[in-house]
């Protein structure tokens, strides 16, 4: 999995051992805003350790971003680092860093401009604008307009300008033309990670995407297994804002209808990363869906933790956060990705469509 690494420093000395963390190096592929690269530390071999010699260790800290909800959906944001357990294919595993505090957002909106959305677009728009001007100083936003494989444009890279990010949502247009869902959401995943690739633990911010859609995907190069793929090996949260139900709800007596099957799909992209998909009634819906996506984004639990499994075998691993019970038995159910795939074990798919800026 593509994931921030940890370096282990022990320090020997007279007095005892000290341990703290750092960041390791890492080399960044090409981005629409591309980091440098950092120079790997080379440390001095030596027979023997001194009382001044650094040992570094490569390990690996998954991170985890959890919203806590009660039956009712509320979000519940109260909640400290011994209520929470966190099982990889069901084995418990030591919590090594947690923060409830709001963490900054680096997130993609990503609007369907195909013509199936033709009708929304106007309100899409000022849904998106109630996102920027939501943001944080710290917040970063990309916006990506996208129809066809060869039709998914970076309108906006990441920026903290909402003058330029509210242009960018008003030259949004509908076009003709087949649309290729996995792809844009492939390649947006892509640029996210890549933008955060490199940074310092301390320097990194919660990652995410706003997909906004029919759902319906007709000219995708990337399959769904190839998509899921990549999810696991990111740490993007996906929130969709899906208008299925133009879609044919007729379904033959195997298969299901184009309603089912492009509800199913968003409602798998949100569930595997942690997000949430919401399927509004009518676009009047959006601005207030857009103001509690935003908050939700801001208001979650940062949990990380170095798996006791620490094979580097490329194979998936399933991951669950339990919250135990509140006062008189108050439910609370935590919500994060679905698992991760471990280091090693192949690269993904080489992209063929490439997004235009």
């Amino acid at each position: 999995m593509k994931r921030t690494a940890f370096i282990i420093s022990a320090v020997i000395a007279a007095a005892g051992l000290f341990v703290s963390f750092k960041s390791s190096a890492q080399t960044a592929k090409p981005s629409p805003t591309p980091m440098p690269a950092m120079t790997p530390a080379k440390p001095t071999p030596s027979p023997s350790p001194t009382p001044e010699e650094v040992i570094r260790i490569d390990t690996e800290l998954v991170n985890l971003d959890v919203r806590v909800v009660d039956r009712n959906n509320r979000p519940i944001n109260t909640l400290q680092e011994k209520d929470f357990k966190v099982l990889e294919d069901g084995v418990v595993q030591q919590i090594d860093f947690f923060s409830k505090s709001e963490v900054p957002t680096n997130y993609g909106l990503v609007v369907d401009n195909s013509g199936s959305l033709r009708q929304q677009l106007d309100k899409v728009i000022d849904a998106g604008k109630v996102f920027v001007n939501s943001n944080r100083p710290d917040d970063e936003t990309m916006i990506i307009r996208f129809v066809g494989k060869e039709k998914i444009e970076i309108e906006q890279p990441f920026t903290q300008n909402k003058v330029d990010l509210n242009d960018a949502l008003d030259n949004l247009f509908i076009e003709g033309g087949a649309t290729a869902i996995r792809d844009a959401v492939y390649l947006a995943v892509e640029n996210i990670s890549e933008y955060e690739r490199g940074k310092s633990f301390e320097d990194k911010k919660r990652r995410a995407l706003i997909l906004v859609t029919d759902g319906e995907d007709r000219n995708s190069y990337y399959t769904e297994k190839m998509l899921f793929d990549l999810l696991r090996e990111s740490e993007v949260q996906i929130y969709v804002i899906g208008f299925v139900d133009e879609l044919s709800k007729q379904g033959g007596f195997i298969s299901k209808s184009d309603h089912e099957k492009a509800k199913d799909f968003l409602e798998r992209l949100a569930s595997e990363t942690g997000g949430k998909a919401y399927f509004p009634k009518s676009a009047a819906d959006l601005p207030n869906l857009a103001r509690e996506i935003s908050s939700e984004l801001r208001t979650q639990y940062s949990i990380g933790y170095i798996p006791s499994n620490d094979r580097k075998d490329g194979t998936y691993r399933a991951i669950k956060v339990s919250v135990a019970d509140g006062p008189n038995a108050q439910k609370r159910i935590a919500v994060t990705r679905a698992g991760r795939k471990a280091e090693g074990g192949g690269t993904a798919a080489t992209p063929s469509p490439t997004p235009k800026q």
